[in-house]
């Protein structure tokens, strides 16, 4: 029904309000359900299983090296009595390992660097410039760490005898770079490439050179793809062997892959193995302390872009 004001109009009558439905009884809202219980515990026994055949070698590697030279053997978990002769004997100075691992932070800290300023410069101009024969460059830039390293050692070597670089860092540098810069340009001219070129033009904007726009802007936003190349190729550095064996005939300037890979014990007439497994460890750890430590960066670098 319709009401009359007393100016003569019509109002219409308030409408009641709707009741809410409310849920049948003995039923309730669906509640998000948790995976399988079966399913989430094959999935920890698949990376348990993974993590476990990954660090066996190296944990067998720890056990041999606390095994005393007489029980090198002994084919138990853990050994019986530990023992650090191995250790005392791989770091006594007379036998020049620490020189080797000198060595090995030298060529391999000077290769990452070298890498990182050569990659850094030109996968900056493959990812911004265009130009002709770009996917050729890029596809001869990969090409060139495909081959194998025995192929070139022997050239090389008598290139090196000719300069007379034999027993120089700068004959293992060399040729590490010839693997090393090509993983470098290839990650570096992918990551610059997830990044916006508005950044550069913006910074111009702003009154910046271009250089100062790569150098203010650029840089700092790729510092996770950065650090993940430098540790990928300060690895790849650390643990090449064939080159560092092939271009030094002096214990003095031997690597520490190639000390480990000529150690004679601690002791004359002593099976090395206890011995080569203890310089072993000491030449894996300074690695997995890298990877540890730094590990979110490196995984930063692997998955994540430039600009969120």
């Amino acid at each position: 029904m319709t009401s009359t004001t007393p100016t003569g109009t019509t109002e219409a009558p308030a409408t009641e309000a709707e009741p809410v439905s409310a849920p049948p009884p003995g039923r309730t809202a669906p509640a998000k359900t948790a995976g399988s219980p079966w399913l989430t515990a094959l999935r920890t026994s698949g990376v348990l299983a993974v993590a476990a055949w990954c660090l066996a070698p190296f944990y067998w590697m720890i056990a041999s090296s606390l095994r005393a030279p007489e029980d090198i053997f002994e084919t138990t978990l853990w050994p019986s009595d530990p023992s650090f002769t191995n250790y005392a004997g791989v770091l006594d100075p007379s036998q020049g390992f620490l020189r080797s691992l000198a060595n090995s932070f030298i060529v391999a800290g000077t290769t990452t660097v070298l890498a990182l300023i050569v990659g850094i410069a030109t996968a900056y101009a493959l990812a911004r410039l265009e130009f002709r024969f770009k996917r050729l460059v890029l596809t001869g830039i990969i090409a060139t760490s495909m081959f194998p390293v025995v192929s070139i050692t022997i050239p090389l070597l008598k290139l090196f005898v000719g300069m007379g670089w034999i027993n120089t860092y700068q004959a293992m540098v060399v040729p590490s770079m010839s693997f090393a810069l090509p993983l470098a340009v290839w990650n570096l001219t992918a990551f610059f490439r997830q990044m916006p070129t508005q950044l550069e033009e913006s910074a111009r904007v702003d009154g910046c050179t271009r250089g100062q726009a790569f150098r203010k802007v650029i840089l700092p936003l790729a510092a996770p793809g950065l650090f993940t190349t430098a540790i990928l190729t300060f690895v790849m550095a650390w643990n090449e062997f064939l080159i560092a064996v092939s271009m030094t005939n002096k214990q003095s300037m031997q690597t520490a892959p190639v000390a480990v890979s000529k150690f004679t014990g601690a002791a004359q007439f002593v099976e090395p193995h206890g011995s080569q497994m203890a310089a072993g460890v000491l030449v894996t750890i300074p690695l997995v302390i890298l990877v540890l430590f730094f590990q979110r960066r490196i995984v930063a670098g692997l998955t994540a872009g430039a600009v969120k």
